[in-house]
């Protein structure tokens, strides 16, 4: 996380997500958070590289994990077109890192004061830790059963096909077969992974595959860090041994730590241990059980209460890890009526936003309500007091023909201040604006569904 910050630093993205915009997109309820100004926007992201390397470090481990947390959440709540998958995992990872022993060995903090160090942790630290990368793994590969995927090989085909100017590889890659087989791979890969890891007889060639899947995936499509990220979760299925293997080997040049580690000073002896096992478990379980709980749960609700495809509605989609399983472009114009002046105007969105909240906007029915509802009340400032809304929105899904996205006589004015999306129905999705397929598949719906 301190390359990720400061590769945003670096490419100037501080700027373009969070300071060019005059408009952004906060989560309902969160209108409150806004970015700080230029140089405390940048000083942010130049702390939080520092507070990654000082937990990495294990220095002031558990105030900077709180801080780091902090810190992080509060950039991913800025703005919803920021939304990415493994940011969303970073901050899990950062809030389990509050309160997990990470710091209890080959750390600063138990090299300053020796009676942090510990020999051993808590089983339960690292199966939440295996628990949250399998949520990841198995639930992206739900996500990849479906039609498009499986029996169109979309979008890989698309995606496939755009990289084919790549040298050597470049003319396998537009060969359809091979969209097929990657399609059925990456969704059985996904859907397995984990198991070999957890087995022994498999786990290394299990690791093989994930640091190849993961570069070649690097290598195909821009996908940022998540890739990195993935490969070094993935260390988490080794014996939780692993590092001190390595420093033992390697202890002709790091033979001073390896002595550390190996020194059983810092052992807790066997009845301590367990008597420290069966102290209060049940308010770790029971934490840990709602944790889980709601890691299984959300996931699952697109499945469970929508019918629709939730790539199309976005009902859902977010933090269910709906990794890669979609290419869809849309394009939006609203249009404003006053009927007790006859006034009427076309507005592009490009007045609002700039090109790339555009470009993610016009994905999305829940943004476009958004601006919708912005553009609604600056009308009414300016005097057009019974001014209506409508979006013109359509958008194609995984190469399918173009289809209208919002239903074009939902009047987005009448919802200002009648009411807001809540943050329960940005999760559950309970709109009455999104146009649906029918039941076919083959069109869109002539209803609103609700």
């Amino acid at each position: 996380m301190a390359a990720s910050m400061i590769r945003f630093l670096a490419k100037g993205w501080v700027s373009e997500l969070y300071l060019r915009p005059q408009f952004h997109f906060p989560y309902p309820g969160l209108e409150w958070i806004h970015p700080w100004p230029d140089f405390w926007m940048h000083l942010h992201f130049v702390c939080l590289a520092v507070l990654a390397l000082m937990m990495a470090a294990g220095f002031c481990y558990r105030a900077v994990a709180i801080l780091f947390c902090l810190g992080f959440t509060y950039v991913e709540l800025l703005d919803q077109t920021a939304y990415l998958n493994h940011y969303y995992l970073i901050n899990l990872f950062s809030l389990l890192l509050v309160f997990l022993p990470a710091h209890r060995a080959l750390s600063v903090d138990a090299w300053l004061r020796p009676g942090v160090g510990r020999d051993v942790a808590p089983a339960c630290a690292l199966g939440i830790l295996r628990f949250q990368i399998a949520i990841v793994y198995i639930f992206a590969g739900v996500a990849k059963l479906n039609s498009d995927w499986l029996f169109k090989a979309q979008p890989l085909r698309i995606w496939l096909a755009a990289r084919s100017d790549l040298p050597v590889i470049g003319d396998w890659l537009a060969m359809e077969w091979v969209a097929y087989a990657a399609s059925w791979f990456g969704a059985f890969y996904d859907l397995t992974i984990v198991f070999f890891l957890l087995y022994r007889r498999t786990r290394a060639l299990a690791f093989v595959a994930v640091v190849f899947f993961h570069v070649a995936t690097w290598i195909l499509f821009n996908i940022g860090m998540f890739p990195w990220i993935m490969i070094a979760s993935s260390t988490l299925f080794l014996p939780p041994n692993w590092p001190r293997s390595i420093l033992v080997r390697c202890s002709s040049i790091f033979g001073k730590i390896a002595a550390v580690e190996q020194s059983p000073r810092h052992e807790i002896p066997a009845h301590e241990e367990k008597t420290s096992a069966l102290k209060n478990p049940r308010p770790t379980v029971f934490l840990l059980t709602i944790y889980a709980s709601v890691q299984v749960l959300l996931p699952l609700r697109p499945y469970l209460l929508n019918s629709e495809n939730p790539a199309w509605s976005y009902r859902g989609f977010n933090w269910a890890w709906h990794v890669m399983i979609a290419e869809k472009t849309g394009y939006v114009e609203f249009r404003a009526l006053d009927p007790s002046s006859g006034w009427f105007a076309r507005i592009k969105p490009e007045r609002y936003i700039t090109p790339r909240q555009q470009t993610l906007m016009a994905q999305d029915p829940f943004l476009i309500r958004q601006l919708a509802l912005h553009i609604a009340e600056e009308l009414r400032s300016k005097g057009h007091k019974n001014v209506r809304v409508f979006a013109d929105a359509f958008a194609t899904l995984n190469g399918s023909p173009s289809r209208p996205l919002i239903d074009p006589e939902h009047d987005f004015a009448a919802d200002v201040g009648r009411h807001r999306l809540s943050l329960w129905s940005l999760i559950f999705g309970m709109p009455t604006f999104i146009k649906t397929f029918g039941d076919g598949g083959d069109g869109p719906a002539a209803r609103t569904v609700r």
